[in-house]
């Protein structure tokens, strides 16, 4: 049955006709039809109609049927209760939504089917569960709302409390945001205009236009938050952010259905105090995510080894949103000195013990934290007070670590409260007992002695009754089915007292039961149902007392992120050999001996290191070499190195100084977005005139090879006109590399350009990347040595030297219409030649005075076969 036909299904005539049990689930299904429904059957969550054949389809599981509806067989898949969490990682990670349906009456006392709730409702962006989620990326639930092509846009953590809206000005910006925050979870309006901008994205949903409603979203946020006005948090203004985060905590309230007491703010973000990178930047950078959908290789590849999982996000989030603020990026770098004169070892040990307490912490406020998240919170607070003495020993100078240091208190008062009530090991789930540590609770003390008592009575009842009887082999037992009993093997069976009442006959035994061992059965179950109904409440009065603090501990998880972050790349520049940047209020980017912070992990051999200087009088380098020669790294190093100077890291270079950048561009490599209908080279120029509209004297603009996917003359014109209009319209940091050796002509010119290269040396046709940067332009490119060194034949090589040497003395045959003839001979496009074929595959110094003379009658004998 179609989903859209759900509704109707539960109205139309023929519902009637339908068992009461499926009534029930067309009633629930209906509302919820969009997504899939588990109904709670017994030890299976069952789903039928097309939720059965898509669960079917995505889970690998059987589609089998239940009854008929219409004259046709019900389609129905299952899970077992027991492996559910499993299911439901598997379809979160597809984007799928899943609506929870448990049995909430009880079987023995309902009419009818057992009454059925659904109890939550898990999507891809509102899950907590560590099971379904990454432990080290953050977990995103996002909204968009669009007006006059001007977009707000609106972003939750759950799993942090984090909340923040931003309004954006153009479709490049929303992209960017898009990427730079990657929702697991997208909401946009049912009329949104410009749905082919995430049409790729998984789990996206579309809402009714009233979520987005801003006087509905105002009350929404405003009952959230307590307050009576939005002012407190600056977001008044942001009208098209506030549309987008009201439908955001509209669909939390939907699909949690309990309180959210970690959500406590919102924060408006605005694009003047980060450096702005655009969606084509954060790709080409490769700073979470390499090119081909990795995270080998990439910049927090070679920078996280953070002990804790928030720590690792909070890492991503500082690469993925550089600041502009000089203060904080001092404090940072300050903290990290600091650090570096400290033990980093004993911080990171103790870190890994504290563990994910910020996700932990939004569990406890959600109250759906289990028995190991409270035995994590109190491992917690038996690390602080090492870390507090290891901060209170660094440099006090550091105020961004005293300010760390008093978000950390030490919880003294839970974490006596976690050690009195919960046992060292406890189970996964609280519905299993055994949670509730003993001593905390009299009562249940009393309760469990109860049912522990059991055990010696059924032994000395045992012993009497055999003695009474004279029966040797009876038993008393007992087992979840038929509850205490007393066995006797059916030879003896007519030595049974009168008393004994037949519960049950087995092939050669009889169980019986007696007034005094079913009164001890009565007592013994129900103290067991009392004590595990005990511990539930105990439980959640945890909870009660735990919750008043939530405010002081979801700092407390902030600081011991952020100190896992600093003492990352304090360790990190120790062991990297990075240092200090030095970040001005002048113009200009310096620095000696960069490098760049993949390459050189990856590579076998040393990396060159370049310096650079740019300042007011040379704001361009033209950049010329070979392919291969390390023009794109240099550029790249450049952007990385600045990058991490204004996240607040120390830097893979020496005596770097850094005036303000407000952006970075880049521009570099390009494939077709068949999808778009956009070719290579109309992918290249969207994102050239992105980078000519936007950029600013304080940009950093990397450009590498515009042109190249046209024509000659009308490449090597666009080519200089984008570098010319940089220069002398912008003026923005630009590093240009090309192959167009005439752009070079450009630095005499026209002022503040400057050429470089990355130089080569060739001998005997082979070539030697020296990787080294030098002033002046590059004599050549080299691209023939290049070429040879991929494979490409020697006959293709021999027709390319002598068409470059053609061209070389005559430049208009460039693009002449009419194409030159050599002669076959000359073109060396015949069969290929044996004798040089040999002499290349040897090495005369290795032969001996033998082998030569061998070789030079091979060679004659050859050279006679091919005339």
């Amino acid at each position: 049955m179609p989903l859209n036909k759900i509704a109707e299904q539960a109205s139309d005539k023929t519902f009637e006709q339908h068992t009461p049990m499926m009534q029930q689930y067309l009633k629930i299904k209906a509302d919820h039809p969009d997504i899939l429904l588990f109904y709670r059957m017994g030890d299976f969550y069952e789903l039928f109609y097309d939720d059965a054949k898509r669960a079917a389809e995505l889970l690998d599981i059987s589609l089998t049927a239940r009854g008929k509806s219409g004259g046709n067989a019900i389609p129905m898949a299952g899970v077992p209760y027991h492996a559910v969490e499993n299911y439901l990682a598997r379809l979160v990670k597809m984007g799928e939504s899943v609506a929870i349906c448990e049995q909430v009456g009880d079987p023995a006392t309902s009419k009818g089917p057992v009454e059925r709730r659904v109890q939550r409702i898990v999507t891809p962006g509102t899950v907590s569960d560590e099971a379904l989620l990454n432990d080290r990326q953050d977990n995103i639930l996002a909204a968009v709302y669009g007006h006059d092509n001007r977009f707000g846009y609106a972003t939750l953590d759950i799993t942090s409390g984090r909340f923040a809206l931003s309004e954006l000005n153009d479709e490049e910006a929303l992209l960017a945001e898009l990427q730079r925050t990657d929702p697991a979870e997208l909401l946009y309006p049912e009329d949104f205009s410009h749905s082919h901008l995430i049409a790729d994205r998984k789990g996206t949903r579309r809402r009714a236009p009233w979520d987005f409603d801003l006087d509905t979203a105002i009350t929404q946020l405003n009952q959230q938050f307590g307050t009576r006005e939005l002012r407190g948090f600056g977001v008044q203004d942001a009208t098209l952010g506030l549309c987008a985060a009201g439908c955001v905590m509209q669909y939390v309230k939907d699909t949690q259905r309990n309180a959210l007491p970690h959500i406590r703010a919102i924060r408006l973000e605005s694009h003047h105090d980060a450096v702005i990178l655009d969606a084509a930047t954060r790709r080409n950078l490769e700073l979470t995510q390499n090119l081909s959908g990795g995270t080998e290789n990439t910049l927090a590849w070679v920078l996280d080894r953070t002990a804790t999982a928030m720590g690792s996000r909070l890492l991503q989030r500082w690469l993925h949103r550089p600041l502009t603020d000089i203060d904080t990026l001092n404090g940072r770098q300050d903290a990290i000195a600091a650090l570096l004169e400290g033990d980093m070892d004993s911080i990171q040990t103790d870190l890994k013990q504290v563990g994910d307490l910020e996700r932990v912490l939004a569990r406890l406020a959600m109250r759906s934290a289990r028995p190991r998240d409270f035995t994590r919170m109190r491992q917690a607070f038996a690390i602080l007070p090492s870390l507090r003495t290891t901060l209170a020993s660094l440099n006090s100078s550091a105020k961004r670590l005293a300010s760390l240091y008093n978000d950390m208190p030490t919880f003294d008062e839970l974490h006596a409260l976690l050690n009195q009530a919960i046992v060292d090991n406890p189970p996964v789930l609280i519905r299993d007992g055994g949670v509730i540590a003993e001593g905390y609770n009299e009562e249940l003390d009393e309760l469990r002695n109860l049912a522990k008592g059991a055990t010696d009575y059924l032994h000395a009842l045992e012993t009497r009754e055999k003695e009474r009887t004279g029966i040797a082999s009876l038993k008393v037992a007992y087992n979840k089915v038929h509850g205490y009993y007393i066995e006797i093997g059916k030879s003896q069976a007519h030595l049974v007292p009168e008393e004994y009442v037949r519960r049950q006959t087995l092939k050669n035994n009889e169980r019986y039961i007696i007034a005094e061992l079913k009164a001890h059965e009565d007592k013994v179950l129900t103290s067991q149902s009392r004590a595990l109904a005990l511990e539930k409440r105990l439980y959640e009065e945890l909870f009660d007392r735990c919750l008043p603090h939530l405010d002081a501990l979801i700092h407390c998880a902030m600081a011991l992120a952020e100190l896992d972050v600093l003492n990352t790349l304090a360790e990190r520049a120790q062991s990297l050999n990075y240092h200090r940047p030095t970040l001005q209020t002048s113009p200009g980017i310096h620095f000696d001996q960069g490098r760049h912070p993949v390459v050189e992990e990856v590579m076998n051999d040393p990396f060159i290191a370049n310096p650079l200087a740019m300042d007011m009088t040379r704001r361009m380098l033209i950049i010329t070499g070979p392919n291969m020669g390390g023009k794109s790294t240099y550029m790249r190093q450049t952007a990385l190195i600045v990058l991490l100077a204004y996240v607040g890291s120390f830097v893979p270079a020496e005596n770097a100084r850094i005036g303000p950048i407000d952006r970075i561009f880049t521009r570099i490599g390009a494939s077709d977005d068949l999808a778009s209908g956009r070719s290579t080279f109309m992918v290249e120029m969207t994102e050239t005139a992105n980078i000519l509209n936007n950029a600013t004297a304080n940009s950093l603009v990397l450009m590498d090879e515009i042109g190249r996917g046209t024509s000659t003359y009308d490449g090597l014109s666009l080519a200089w006109a984008c570098a010319e209009y940089l220069a002398q319209q912008i003026s923005a940091y630009t590093l240009f590399a090309t192959h167009y050796f005439e752009l070079t002509a450009l630095a005499e010119q026209r002022d503040a350009l400057a050429n470089v290269h990355l130089d080569a040396l060739e001998h005997d046709d082979q070539i030697r990347f020296m990787h080294a940067v030098q002033e002046g332009p590059a004599s050549r490119s080299y691209g023939l040595q290049v070429a040879q060194l991929a494979g490409v034949p020697r006959a293709v090589i021999a027709v390319a030297k002598h068409k470059l040497q053609e061209l070389e003395q005559s430049p208009s045959a460039a693009i002449s219409t009419t194409p030159v003839e050599p002669e076959p001979q000359q073109l060396g496009f015949s069969a290929p030649d044996p004798v040089l074929d040999k002499l290349d595959s040897i090495n005369p110094d290795d032969l001996t005075p033998r082998e030569a003379l061998t070789l030079l009658y091979e060679l004659k004998q050859l050279n006679r076969q091919t005339r």
